[in-house]
Formats: structure tokens, sequence, C-alpha cells
């Protein structure tokens, strides 16, 4: 039977990368059992990100003869272009290319705090990435907050949708980035949208899941 670990004994704590958008925060750790033993000493690897731990992601969609439509944004992705190795993967898959098809999304801020913060940052994106003028009080909050990769990240993804009118976008302005360069957006059906995802079209698990929780909320918005 497995020990169960009590505690976690840190014998060192260190940050290694500062100086860019993130860094790793080192730690060496052993565990505490239960029977007053520890075990070996590990490494434990984590992401940190300075400038705000977790993100919103938007479901911005419309109501049109065509049916409910989701709208996603084509964005700059040097990581995946440049880092990301297809000789490694599982299974055949082809390079991928510098733009990547996603939600709208945005990190939340220290001042962003509640509901209400959540709201104003969702709406901010919306402006930013989408380019349309929505009040905070339209953004509806999509059930909790969920760790994407928790074996190397504490960033939690809060998921939010807004309705908006296709007619009244405006230009997209962006963070004033490199990486907001060559944006765009373009609509498409919620429920292709989901299978894009699922046939692996859109690649992007925050994307895929913000859309099945959309999904569950047009058809029970309680």
């Amino acid at each position: 039977m497995a020990s169960e670990v009590r505690d976690l004994i840190v014998d060192s704590d260190e940050r290694v990368g500062d100086g860019g958008f993130l860094a790793i925060r080192r730690l060496r750790l052993r565990n505490q059992r239960a029977d007053g033993s520890a075990s070996p000493q590990y490494v434990c690897d984590v992401i940190v990100r300075p400038f705000g731990q977790d993100a919103v992601v938007v479901a911005i969609y419309a109501r049109t003869q065509r049916g409910v439509e989701v709208l996603v944004r084509h964005c700059l992705r040097p990581s995946l272009a440049l880092g990301r190795d297809p000789a490694r993967a599982p299974m055949p898959e082809q390079r991928p290319g510098m733009f990547l098809t996603e939600l709208v999304a945005g990190i939340v801020e220290e001042a962003d705090q509640g509901e209400a913060g959540l709201r104003a940052r969702a709406a901010h994106e919306v402006h930013e990435e989408a380019g349309f003028l929505v009040d905070q009080d339209s953004v509806v909050l999509l059930g909790a907050g969920m760790f994407p990769s928790p074996g190397c990240m504490v960033e939690k993804f809060y998921f939010t949708a807004v309705e908006v009118d296709p007619a009244t976008q405006i230009e997209l302005v962006g963070d004033g980035s490199p990486m907001e360069e060559g944006a765009r957006t373009t609509w498409l059906l919620l429920d292709d949208a989901i299978a894009a995802c699922v046939r692996g079209e859109l690649a992007d698990l925050k994307t895929e899941l913000g859309l099945r929780r959309l999904r569950e909320h047009l058809r029970d918005p309680r």
C-alpha cells in the first residue's frame, strides 16, 4: 500500500530565468509520510508569471439566422512554431504554423478581484482582442476556474461568455505587443467549432472547454 503523504518538506526554493515573461520556480522537495519517514528528494519545477497568475477566457457569441455563432481569433504563437517538435509526437502531425485559432483570453491582473473583476477583465479583453465594446455586467461567468496543467503550472482559467451584435465590431486595438500583430477574427457555428476541436483543427484546450461550457449554458442558463 502506498504511504500517505502528510506534508511537503522544502529543502530549497529558487527562481531561475528571471527577466522574461515567465520564470521557473525550482523546488527541491521531500514528501513527509504518515509513518514519520520522508521520500528521497525530488525536483518540482513551477512556471511563474510575474504579471498575473490566472487568465480569463471569453466565448463571444451571436444568435444569427445560421444559429449560434462564436468568434475565434487567429493569434501569433511563436512558442509553437519554433518550439513544437512533430518528430517527438506520439501521433503523426504537421509542424505548427505561426498562428493558432483560439477564443479571446487575457491575463487576470491583481486589481481584478471577485466576479466583478473577472467580468471587467473579460470586457477589457473583448475590446482589445475582438473589437467589441461590451458592458461588463453583460458578461456571464461559466462555472468554476480550472487548472489546465497542474503538474507545472498554478494558473487557472476562468471561463466567461458575452453576446454581441457582429455588426458592431470595430478595429482590433490589441495591447501594443508585437505578438498581437497579424491577429484576425472569424465566426464559426458553435457546434461546428466544437467538432473542429475534436478533429484537431482547433487545437487549443481552453477553447474547446470554453465552447462546451457556452453550449451547456445556452441549453440551461441557470
